[in-house]
């Protein structure tokens, strides 16, 4: 050793030999990497049961994150499947879309979009404008006319997949066969208007051949008609033509004038000729419908004053939007619940990896003392920490990355097979969409690596000589910023639940879900002051119940406030999250399943296997005898403009056609103000709730948008209770009944006259109606009318999703945390052994610690739940938040197994063994 080397002491904050504040010189840095690499790599043989509970955590973050990413840009890139146009180059279709701009303040103006669910019809005199583009050969309207079909002995054919919530049964006019197309493999095309083509797959299941007589229900009475050919789609790229439709076809002039509406259709099919270039084509076909007097839908003199109502020229995947009219808006609802679900798990993510890497590093403060006691300097420190869990957080990213693939394809399989996406919606898996969970293993790397740079700065910052002392002794109280922050949030929480009590509707639901959010971050923050407290309040029980182990627990707990946090706020997580979840959904369902049960008097219902009732129905019930009210019930949807703190919101809302003179014999809203009476053309029923939130009263003016984008001014002619269960509107069937694709009543509803046999009324029913409706059924004491969201099905499935991810990955944090706190604690609980403890009394200790803090999580938890959801509920339904027994008692269940587990078995090597050597041994 040179005397040069020998004459160099280390210096604070600097490597050995070199001037304080001089920049290291290149070799020095060399050794000090490799000093680094080193003492990584012989941690990560030391600590391997502390980073097993990390890597556990960390792959479940990123197969989380990757499989959600996944879904999400799935359905981002997701489209209408193309089958009834599969042989089109262009569709020219009506805007299905509705808009609303506002002008929040202080910032630019804003535009929200809204699909519309009835169909927007194009005007036939856009026909010969678009034959005659250069390259089409031709332009067929296409008319949609629901159909039953009823075959041999009298039952109803359903269609290829009637239970995906489509009419069972399509009709078309013969000309649109060659949209498909469709290819005669028997018979001939309709040559009069009592012939129809049945589908080979429609004809098989009927039993029908040609030449057979068939009964068809359209949109009025049944009729008979002669099979005069059967047809099958010729397949189109590979593809076998209409997998989900049943499809008759009649005589065009008799589709025509069936549908009802002969100056439009519902969408015209453009054939091209061979060669022709498709961007030309539709630069062509864009042109005839913009030169001159542009074309617009049918609508568009009724459409809101934003809404252009030009037609849409779709090419290409766009084609299946006139198909499948129930694809955007579903796809709008999964894309913003899987946004919704996306951003909490990123969020439970975030707290979980800053949990469980945090309290890794913290656990080996006493190590990096002792390292900075003999030279290391916190640059070293760092970079060691910083390779030990890049290899860690790497290896975990890439695993769950892997894994995130298999968990997508299930996630979507869950979604079709629960009836959550209607037919049609396809939500394609492209090579390229499968770099997403790479993006979300690089995440998890850099979040793993910033928070273990976090957790290394107060260790790093000390002295040398005094960081024995400081790892050897834990704060008095945590960091300011930490305790400053959780109050700020704590504070912002308790008000959002207080805005949210205030409010109504979504502004009431976005309250409450801020303040939930904001809750739950504060107690993670606050987390050492939570356990002081519980400390000192369980501390005296525990004493005096728990005997020595109880005392060894309370003094235990008062002495690692910090650590007891760590493991109250996972759980407090997980009760949370999940009870939030939970409950919203459950509490409106349960009060509007009660007020739908209060509505509902109708003694008698009539049902049907087919597409629906048409009104010529309810007028034959209405005259039989014994029979006191009849009525029809339509169902659509309207959108409802608003603003919400300056933001443009549409908001798509469920709603009834109901007769008048029907009311309350057979649906009682339970009416507060006005008369239904008064209901008919031009004027509307409105829920309590959406009258107080758009302050309404009886003769005030409400303009809605029809399913089909018509927007009209409608004068409020009454005022009920129960919008829970039966909307926020009520129409009458005069009103509602032309915005409608296709108005047929789901049942009809009747209630008797006083004294009137309800077997003989349901005998005389079923004769009257064999004529007006085919395969009717007539039921005693029908189901309530519970009207529910259109994506509520979807928000079912999402949820339990969430609920059942949520759970699962706290379960695993929680496991991690408590495995981690544990794993640090092997030395205490030797000393505990070496100094007289029993094993018995250790157990006791570790039980009565686990039921500290087990109960904290639970009370913590549920009371940042409580909070939000009671204020929320008492908004939305006057009454407090209802959780079902057996879902509050799986979760404490959850929490009280996992607790458990996390602080019994990894201490079980330590209590096995009878001589345990000291805390220096292994």
């Amino acid at each position: 050793m040179s005397a040069t080397t020998a004459r160099t002491r280390p210096r604070p904050g600097g490597a050995p030999g070199t001037r304080a504040g001089a920049p290291p010189r290149t070799g020095t840095a060399a050794r000090g990497r490799g000093t680094a690499r080193f003492l990584a790599r012989r941690s990560l043989r030391l600590h391997r049961k502390a980073w097993a509970a990390v890597f556990a955590a960390l792959v479940f973050t990123s197969l989380l994150l990757g499989s959600f990413a996944l879904t999400t840009v799935s359905a981002a890139i997701g489209h209408a499947r193309v089958e009834r146009y599969a042989a089109t180059a262009a569709v020219v279709a009506g805007d299905q879309s509705t808009r609303y701009t506002a002008k929040p303040p202080g910032s630019e103006p804003r535009t929200e979009t809204a699909a519309l669910t009835e169909r927007v019809r194009v005007p036939r005199t856009a026909l010969p404008r678009l034959a005659a583009v250069p390259g089409v050969r031709a332009a067929i309207g296409d008319d949609v006319i629901p159909v039953t079909l009823t075959g041999r002995g009298g039952t109803v054919v359903p269609g290829p997949d009637s239970d995906a919530g489509n009419s069972p049964v399509l009709g078309h006019g013969w000309a649109a066969a060659a949209l498909a197309p469709f290819t005669l493999r028997t018979g001939h095309a309709p040559a009069t208007d009592r012939q129809i083509v049945l589908d080979g797959d429609l004809a098989a299941r009927s039993g029908a051949r040609v030449g057979d007589k068939v009964t068809v229900q359209t949109l009025g009475t049944p009729a008979a008609y002669e099979v005069s050919g059967i047809a099958a789609p010729t397949a189109q790229d590979g593809k076998s033509g209409l997998g989900h439709q049943g499809t008759v076809f009649f005589s065009d002039r008799q589709a025509r004038q069936l549908a009802g509406h002969p100056d439009t259709t519902d969408a015209i099919g453009v054939l091209a000729g061979p060669g022709v270039d498709p961007d030309r084509l539709y630069t062509g076909l864009r042109r005839a419908l913009d030169g001159g007097a542009p074309a617009k839908d049918a609508a568009a003199a009724d459409r809101y004053q934003e809404d252009s109502g030009a037609l849409r020229v779709l090419t290409g995947d766009g084609r299946g939007d006139p198909e499948f009219l129930a694809v955007a808006p579903s796809r709008t609802s999964l894309l913003g619940l899987m946004g919704s679900v996306s951003g909490i798990v990123l969020m439970i993510a975030g707290l979980v990896v800053a949990s469980t890497v945090a309290q890794a590093v913290h656990q080996r403060s006493r190590e990096m003392a002792l390292l900075r006691a003999v030279g290391a300097t916190p640059q070293q420190l760092r970079a060691t920490v910083s390779r030990e869990i890049t290899v860690v957080a790497l290896a975990a990213a890439l695993v769950g990355a892997l894994a995130s693939a298999p968990v997508f394809l299930t996630l979507v399989s869950m979604l079709r097979s629960r009836g959550a996406v209607p037919t049609g919606l396809d939500l394609p898996s492209p090579l390229w969409l499968f770099a997403a969970p790479l993006v979300t293993a690089a995440l998890t790397v850099v979040a793993a690596r910033g928070v273990a740079a976090l957790s290394c700065r107060r260790i790093g910052k000390v002295r040398p000589a005094e960081a024995m002392g400081e790892a050897q002794r834990e704060p008095a109280r945590p960091a300011r910023g930490r305790t400053v922050t959780g109050v700020v949030l704590l504070a912002l929480g308790l008000a959002a639940a207080a805005t949210a009590a205030l409010q109504y509707g979504q502004l009431a639901a976005m309250a409450a879900s801020s303040a939930t959010l904001a809750l739950v971050i504060a107690c993670a923050l606050l987390g050492p002051w939570i356990a002081r407290g519980a400390t000192r309040l369980l501390g005296a029980p525990a004493r005096r119940l728990g005997g020595p182990g109880g005392y060894l627990a309370a003094a235990a707990a008062r002495a690692n406030a910090r650590r007891l946090g760590a493991a109250i706020t996972p759980i407090a997580l997980v009760v949370a999250f999940i009870g939030v979840q939970l409950s919203a959904g459950a509490t409106i369902d349960r009060l509007g399943a009660e007020q739908a049960g209060q509505a509902m008097r109708a003694q008698l219902a009539v049902t049907t296997d087919g597409a629906g009732l048409p009104e010529a129905a309810v007028d034959r019930a209405r005259q039989v005898p014994g029979v006191a009210a009849a009525t029809g019930v339509l169902h659509s949807t309207v959108v409802l403009a608003a603003k919400e703190l300056g933001d443009p919101k549409l908001d798509r809302l469920p709603v009834l056609g109901v007769r008048p003179a029907a009311l309350p014999a057979t649906l009682d809203p339970a009416v507060t103000a006005g008369d239904l009476k008064n209901l008919g053309k031009g004027t509307v029923a409105v829920g309590s709730d959406r009258a107080r939130s758009l302050d309404l009263a009886i003769g005030s003016t409400v303009t809605v948008r029809y399913g089909d984008g018509a927007a009209v001014p409608l004068k409020v002619a009454a005022i009920y209770q129960r919008s829970l269960a039966l909307g926020d509107f009520l129409f009458a069937p005069q009103e509602l009944a032309p915005h409608l694709a296709a108005p047929l009543n789901s049942r009809i509803l009747l209630s008797l006259e006083p004294g009137a046999d309800p077997g003989a009324v349901r005998k005389a029913l079923t004769e009257r109606l064999a004529s007006a409706a085919v395969a009717t059924t007539v039921v005693t004491g029908p189901q309530s009318e519970h009207l529910q969201a259109e994506d509520r099905g979807l928000g079912q499935v999402i949820t339990m999703l969430a609920v059942g991810v949520i759970g699962g990955f706290t379960v695993i944090a929680v496991l991690s945390t408590l495995t981690l706190i544990m794993v640090g604690r092997r030395q205490e609980l030797v000393l505990l052994r070496l100094v007289g403890a029993s094993r018995r009394q250790i157990r006791r200790m570790l039980r009565t610690e686990a039921a500290m803090v087990i109960t904290v999580g639970v009370v913590v938890g549920g009371l940042a739940a409580a909070i939000p959801l009671t204020a929320l509920s008492f908004s939305l339904t006057g009454s407090l938040p209802y959780l079902p027994p057996g879902q509050a008692a799986l979760i404490v269940g959850t929490a009280v197994l996992t607790a458990a587990a996390g602080y019994l078995l990894p201490a079980r090597s330590v209590l096995r063994s009878r001589h345990p050597a000291g805390p220096g041994g292994r």
